[in-house]
């Protein structure tokens, strides 16, 4: 007997899932306590599919059925039931088999499974995910392929198992097809499922900021408060579908009065219409039964602009996680709690379901995240101010459930938006936000601004250990555009909006004013920009002399982008309408290359400028009825966007001028401008994907079992210190030479291992508080002959100490060059991290490290290496001769295939790797392993639980 509350029951097993269509969906174990849950769905089931399941007419479970299919070991017999609601709407079943086809126990590694989906669910992906969960359990116990049996007219359940992407084969025997899957995950069943769990996510979130019908829940009479300032905004901003308001107020018998000019009821229930979005602004004692209400309604997503969770304490976190699990055993999906709420400014939507107030924003190509409500009214203020529009905003507060993985995944293909922009406190998941971030960085990009960078955030999700100078590595790896402020945030969003990419870094300067010709002169040298020399134009310079120095400048092939300066003249109102049009003009004569203003105190310019959008607006559609006949069927949503490959960032209509971005200082347009640079040059750099070479000389096998034997007895989440022997040893599996040292406890025995290594030779302390510290004297180099080692083994022991504290060894002196570390470390969110720079206490103190994620590519190293503010002395700095940069990418590569094929691995150092003209020498080697964790990012698609 098995149940949810006994020891032996796979609680780990259990998922929350997001289904094709976008609602969630629970799959969970089945146990002995659900006998009746699956006599009742089985009721549900229409005979065709107990037909093809069983293969015969069978009606109704008997009483052996139930027991069969509710009592299992959960190692030779596993069930799952994914659910809603609590009842069960799929289940999915393997039986362990032996060669025979009979029920067998470990080691045989074969299983056979069969499916069952509530007819009203089928369509929803409800099978194919659950084939995901029963193919990790079953590798989890050891199973290594499926068999099953279907009959040829179920077409729905072939194609369940020939679309996963696992390899499989087909035969025909008995008039059943019979498949068998290999379980192994391969690039075809992981591509598989990134893309269904794409769609799926997208989905999810089309369905909350495309609503056919919302209701916002906490409206008062009087008209004060949250819930009647975010109704106002829908019913002000032009909403397309119906809208209800709820006030539990309201005395029995008023149903369907007007409220605020809104059809008002006192609960969910009493609206007879189906219902896509709950708005919900009640205290946070009352969302409980407000979220029930709906979930019993059928609202698809939630929008809680309650406060008092998980940013309030112990207490609201746990009140915060509830909330959680609630919504989700009801399919829905949440933004929040404690939001701000969300705009979509789509011509067959006009949502504005926040407290940002109507008319909200302008429609635009610009896509907005934020965590923070304050900041996201910042965002929101200032790119209307400078006259720039959103395709969409979300503000997720605590995001207990949406989070910005999910706004990417609806934004990597909505065709409204051509530039993403996000203000994130957590990353929540690195390792799979990277992964989310470089595909949509590849269509358009990915603006992101960190808060929290330096203390915990409130926010119920987990973090990272890594460093925030880590992190953005990573990020710019993945071609996310990070900046600092939210000041800069918008900053680059207008250029980015606006303009085309620039082709290079060359950089054309023009105005009326020197001085601020200097100024960005400046500032495109500090951003790394190759500006060149500015062109005066006087303070008397026309508008139409604007127009000319800027169409010259844009038709020559010296600058890949302009940036214009303007100081006042003593009309400004008048010139202002006529210097923006001309600008415009030039741009729009000279199309293809960026450009950019810098204004002293011309506020009527930037008005100007941003006058003409990137896009004219579309004709309004008829407002939506905010007064329905409760008897009439709400609109339907708006069409999601064609799902498939992502567009290319969508460009102005060639009849539309692009609306050129003006800026206060000439610091932040040039920041735009190099930001939009370095993007440029890493959407050229990956157009072609790097490689991953292959190693003949890589003993894979050889380095699993070395590693299996030195982790044999040792205890879980224990980390074990490799001695350097193995050390060695396993480096050199993978083709990384670790230079061999010799223990020198006495002048004698230094002198032995001189004359085994041969001269010349180094003697160094390995003692923990002197190693890798040249810098404290604790190394001598380039020992030849036995009188210096003598002399120099006596000088280390009288300066810093007996020779059983220091530890010295002597080593063979490797090949002058210039001395590098070479690092790789496990981090729990963001998975292996693979680091390099220089050795030396310079560049520690400086934080020269570059980063980057495994699986490295040939193309990831590269930019590796010469990303570093110390890179030119591998390159021949100083009539230096450079060293062999292609051996050092190649021990790159060496180390990120060990560290990825082997998860076991969790810190590998080698310090110093001393790279010559001609090959490298590894001086040092520490490698830490233990008992890798379950890698969640190659497992079957879950949503986050906190």
């Amino acid at each position: 007997m098995t149940t949810a509350s006994d020891p032996s029951y796979p609680a780990h097993w259990e998922a929350d899932v997001v289904l094709r269509d976008g609602g969630t969906a629970r799959i969970r174990p089945i146990t002995t306590e659900d006998a009746g849950r699956l006599v009742s769905f089985y009721d549900q089931i229409s005979d065709e599919s107990k037909y093809y399941r069983f293969f015969a007419p069978h009606p109704r479970l008997s009483d052996r059925d139930v027991h069969r299919f509710t009592h299992h070991d959960y190692v030779d017999r596993v069930g799952l039931a994914a659910t809603i609601g609590g009842e069960f709407i799929g289940t999915v079943r393997y039986d362990r088999i032996g060669p025979d086809g009979r029920p067998a126990s470990a080691p045989a590694d074969e299983a056979e499974v069969a499916f069952l989906v509530q007819d009203a669910h089928q369509g929803r992906g409800v099978a194919s995910v659950l084939l995901e969960h029963i193919g990790a359990v079953a590798r989890e116990r050891g199973i290594r392929r499926f068999a099953a049996e279907v009959l040829p007219a179920n077409t729905k359940m072939i194609k369940v198992f020939t679309d996963v992407g696992y390899q499989q084969k087909r035969s025909f025997e008995d008039g059943s097809v019979h498949l068998t899957l290999d379980l192994e995950p391969t690039a075809e069943s992981l591509a598989v499922q990134r893309a269904r769990e794409q769609r799926a996510e997208a989905r999810s979130v089309q369905r909350l900021l495309a609503p056919g019908s919302v209701a916002v829940l906490g409206v008062s009479r009087s008209g004060s408060g949250v819930g009647s300032a975010v109704l106002r905004n829908l019913r002000d901003g032009g909403f397309h579908g119906h809208l209800y308001a709820v006030n539990e107020a309201r005395a029995p018998g008023m149903e369907g009065d007007l409220l605020d000019g809104v059809r008002a009821y006192r609960t969910v229930s009493d609206i007879n219409a189906p219902v896509d979005l709950a708005v919900i602004a009640v205290p946070a004692e009352r969302v409980p039964d407000a979220v029930a209400a709906c979930g019993e309604h059928g609202v698809q997503g939630l929008v809680v602009l309650s406060a008092g969770y998980g940013e309030s304490g112990p207490g609201g976190l746990a009140r915060q996680r509830e909330l959680v699990r609630q919504v989700r055993s009801y399919g829905m999906r949440l933004i929040g709690p404690n939001a701000f709420g969300v705009i979509n400014t789509a011509p067959a939507v006009e949502l504005n379901a926040s407290l940002a107030p109507a008319p909200a924003t302008a429609r635009g190509r610009i896509g907005l995240f934020t965590q923070s409500g304050a900041i996201g009214i910042a965002l929101l203020s200032g790119l209307l101010r400078r006259g720039e529009g959103l395709s969409s905003f979300v503000s997720a507060g605590n995001r207990a459930d949406v989070s910005g993985n999910d706004i990417l995944q609806y934004w990597y293909d909505d065709e409204a938006t051509d530039v993403a922009l996000m203000y994130l406190e957590t990353l929540g998941n690195p390792r799979k936000f990277t992964r989310l971030a470089r595909r949509t960085a590849a269509v358009k990009p990915v603006v992101v601004a960190r808060g929290g960078r330096h203390t915990p955030a409130g926010h119920l999700v987990p973090g990272t250990r890594l460093p925030d100078t880590t992190v953005s590595d990573l990020l710019r790896q993945a071609g996310v555009i990070r900046v600092d402020t939210v000041t800069e945030l918008v900053d680059v969003g207008l250029l980015l909006a606006g303009q085309p990419l620039p082709a290079g870094p060359r950089v054309a300067i023009l105005g009326n004013s020197e001085s601020l010709g200097v100024l960005t002169y400046d500032a495109c040298l500090t951003e790394g920009l190759r500006p060149l020399p500015p062109l005066d134009l006087t303070t008397a310079a026309s508008p139409a002399d604007f127009r000319a120095a800027l169409s010259a400048a844009l038709a020559s092939d010296d600058c890949d982008s302009v940036v214009v300066n303007a100081i006042p003249w003593v009309s400004e109102r008048e010139l202002a309408d006529d210097l923006a049009e001309a600008l415009r003009q030039a741009a729009a004569e000279v199309p293809g290359k960026p450009v950019a203003v810098v204004h002293v105190e011309l506020v009527e310019l930037v008005a100007a400028l941003s006058a003409v959008r990137a896009a004219p607006p579309a004709p309004p559609a008829p407002p939506g009825p905010v007064e329905p006949d409760p008897t009439t069927a709400p609109a339907p949503a708006a069409p999601a966007p064609a799902r498939g490959q992502a567009p290319a960032p969508s460009a102005a209509p060639a009849e539309a001028p692009r609306r050129i971005p003006a800026y206060p200082a000439a610091e932040r347009a040039v920041k735009a401008v190099a930001e939009a640079v370095r993007y440029a040059e890493w959407r050229r750099a990956n157009a072609e994907a790097g490689q991953v070479p292959e190693y003949e000389d890589i003993d894979e096998s050889g380095a699993a079992a070395r590693l299996a034997t030195l982790l044999d007895g040792v205890p879980e989440g224990t980390v074990l210190t490799l001695d350097e022997a193995d050390a060695r040893d396993l480096l050199g599996r993978y083709g990384i030479p670790v230079r061999p040292v010799l223990p020198a406890p006495s002048p004698d025995a230094a002198v032995r291992a001189a004359r085994i290594l041969g001269y010349p030779v180094a003697l160094k302390t390995t003692a923990p508080h002197l190693r890798h510290r040249a810098d404290l004297g604790g190394v001598r180099l380039d020992l030849t002959t036995e009188a210096e080692l003598h002399r120099s083994y006596e000088e280390l022991t009288e300066a810093l100490g007996k020779p059983g504290e220091l530890l010295p060894v002597v080593q063979a002196m490797a090949p002058r060059g210039v001395d590098t570390v070479v690092r790789a470390v496990v981090d729990p969110a963001a998975g292996t991290v693979l680091s390099f720079g220089l050795a030396g206490v310079a560049s520690e103190l400086l934080g020269d490290t570059a980063h980057g994620l495994v699986p490295a590519t040939d193309r990831d190293v590269a930019a590796l290496i010469r990303s570093i503010r110390t890179a030119p002395l591998l390159f021949g700095w100083r009539g230096s001769d450079p060293v062999d940069t292609p051996a050092l990418e190649e021990l790159l590569l060496r180390l990120s295939r060990l560290v990825d094929d082997h998860p076991e691995v969790t810190a590998v150092a080698l310090e110093p790797v001393v790279v010559a003209t001609e090959g490298l020498s590894v001086l040092s080697a520490t490698v830490r392993v233990a008992h890798p964790p379950a890698r969640t990012d190659l497992g079957p698609r879950t949503l986050p639980s906190y």
